[in-house]
């Protein structure tokens, strides 16, 4: 296959260039907007030496600002939140205004597959620079915080030294790939996606060919039964499949994405062999790069352009014009085996072994807790550990008669393998305590608001969803969850604004998936969040049906109900 280059030789689809959208392959391209003149000046991709030979030397005083905001995204880094800056103040005060002199740091761990070794490194780093704070993210990534420019070199050196990077963990760039945490171990996978992507990270990564893309691009390549990387809301995802010849390969998705424009991906139609995926793979981020609509930020994602041309018009594009072949169609994947996709629990391997799934707090630990679960890793596995989208970690290949003592020993540092429904569903976001987007604290909230359900209904017996957004771009995915909380300012009685959310109720993915419900001016101070949960929640137990979820009860429920 022939990957159509990136450069303004490419023959047009029309006989003059179109202002448009400012797509490449229709001949336009003179930057529209201050982000893309920034990637023309500069490949983000080079910013890497400018912080080895320059900024690592003059501080953070020193740095270029359209390095600052711009390509150090390239390289896994964005200017922290500074402390003490309400959420009120986030859409009033400019970008210089609301940012500290310490970095966010993203380590990309594609798939979620990290060694003992590896998770050492982590934690030490976290441990030495970051003020012992870690995040474990939805996206399988580790995130630190407090990280000041003149480490970073020292930081690079130490993840390289176990075959880890923070190139293209943030920006205009292909990000951190998903795929099930227990790939290649979990009994009745379809397929086993950990070669396909790391042919592909290693193959385009760090590479040119896709450094400058319209926004950022998530992909998830997974053969997981329960459907554990959300396939539905990434920009491109390869579900595992059988065809009717009974070969395992994927399902294509293309343009799914949430934010404050949710759209759910579409499948293309096609089936893809495994040896095809990184072809494919590259064609369609191709076509993101070259069609995709560079005009305004906001409307530069590839759902934008799917929901324009539909499945039909993008399969005839990949084909005609990318991969100059045909490929088969293909069936649609099995619904997924189980409703909770965290891969929490004890779960057995296909080798008789044992994965040992558990639940941090909404993603927030230390560094020396992440040593301290490298070193569980060794003692009581094989030194595989895995984390999750839900922001769970998982310890692989435990033996039968070491699962309980190693549950056990998790729990020593409240780490729940068996946590309850309300502990296990929660996810939060960064929240305002780091976040320059954010509104709402949410971190620590979530933590208390698990808390005090877990005080108030302690028999509750179904899986609960509950995500805590600081702001509308959805990065704990708001509106997938039983119950949504997007970040905002809201009047209290007293007609003070205040830290609030707007909720969203009955969100679901698999089968008829939905956002959840909104009901128009509703909204929840951050201090009744535990109260209106409470009462929901037990309006949903007094009138549930047999088997009867809460999503499936939301989307029946009369709104009195609801609020």
């Amino acid at each position: 296959m022939t990957i159509p280059p990136s450069t303004s030789d490419r023959p047009s689809r029309r006989s003059a260039p179109q202002r448009g959208q400012g797509q490449w392959a229709l001949g336009y391209r003179e930057p529209l907007n201050p982000n893309e003149r920034m990637k023309k000046d500069n490949d983000g991709l080079e910013v890497r030496q400018r912080i080895l030979d320059i900024y690592a030397h003059t501080g953070f005083g020193g740095i270029d600002p359209s390095d600052l905001r711009g390509r150090f995204r390239w390289m896994g880094l964005y200017t922290q939140r500074a402390q003490g800056i309400p959420g009120g103040k986030t859409a009033v005060l400019e970008p210089e205004e609301l940012e500290d002199s310490y970095f966010m740091m993203r380590v990309r761990t594609d798939g979620g597959a990290l060694s003992s070794a590896q998770l050492r490194t982590i934690g030490g780093i976290s441990t030495d620079f970051g003020r012992d704070v870690a995040d474990v993210t939805d996206r399988q990534n580790v995130q630190y915080h407090w990280i000041r420019i003149d480490d970073v070199p020292e930081i690079w050196e130490r993840l390289a030294a176990v075959g880890l990077t923070t190139t293209e963990a943030c920006g205009d760039t292909p990000r951190g790939m998903l795929n099930c945490p227990l790939a290649g171990v979990l009994e009745d996978e379809v397929i086993d996606a950990s070669g396909v992507m790391a042919q592909t990270v290693a193959k385009y990564v760090g590479s040119p060919e896709f450094s400058n893309l319209p926004r950022k691009w998530k992909t998830s390549m997974s053969g997981c039964p329960d459907h554990c990387t959300e396939p539905e809301l990434d920009d491109v995802s390869f579900v595992g499949v059988v065809d009717d010849y009974g070969q395992a390969g994927y399902d294509l998705w293309v343009g799914g994405g949430l934010s404050t424009n949710p759209k759910l991906a579409q499948r293309i139609g096609v089936f893809v062999r495994p040896d095809q995926v990184t072809e494919v793979w590259a064609a369609v981020t191709s076509i993101f790069r070259d069609y995709g609509y560079r005009r305004q930020r906001n409307h530069a994602r590839m759902k934008f352009l799917m929901a324009d041309w539909g499945p039909e018009r993008f399969r005839q594009v990949l084909e005609d014009e990318y991969l100059h072949e045909a490929l088969p169609d293909g069936p649609a994947p099995a619904p997924a085996t189980h409703d909770q996709r965290d891969h929490v629990g004890v779960r057995r391997q296909k080798d008789g072994t044992n994965a040992v799934g558990f639940a941090l707090r909404t993603g927030r630990i230390s560094g020396s807790l992440l040593t301290r679960i490298a070193d569980l890793a060794d003692e009581y596995g094989q030194g595989r550990i895995r984390t999750t989208t839900q922001q769970k970690m998982v310890i692989l290949d435990v033996p039968d008669e070491r699962v309980e003592d190693l549950v056990a020993a998790l729990a020593e540092h409240d780490l729940l393998v068996r946590p309850s429904a309300f502990r296990r569903g929660t996810m939060a976001c960064t929240g305002l305590e780091f976040c320059k987007l954010a509104i709402v604290e949410t971190k620590q909230h979530a933590q208390d608001l698990y808390a005090e359900l877990e005080k108030r209904l302690p028999e509750f017996d179904t899986p609960i969803g509950i995500n805590v957004n600081g702001c509308p771009n959805s990065c704990a995915r708001f509106q997938t969850a039983d119950i949504g909380f997007k970040g905002s300012m809201v009047r209290d009685d007293s007609g003070e604004m205040v830290e609030g959310f707007q909720v969203h109720l009955g969100g679901h993915l698999g089968v008829d998936a939905a956002f959840g419900r909104k009901f128009r001016g509703h909204k929840v101070t951050k201090a009744e969040t535990a109260d209106y949960c409470e009462r929901v929640l037990r309006g949903y137990l007094e009138r549930r049906e047999p088997g009867e979820r809460f999503a499936a009860y939301v989307a029946r429920a009369e709104e009195a109900w609801l609020l």
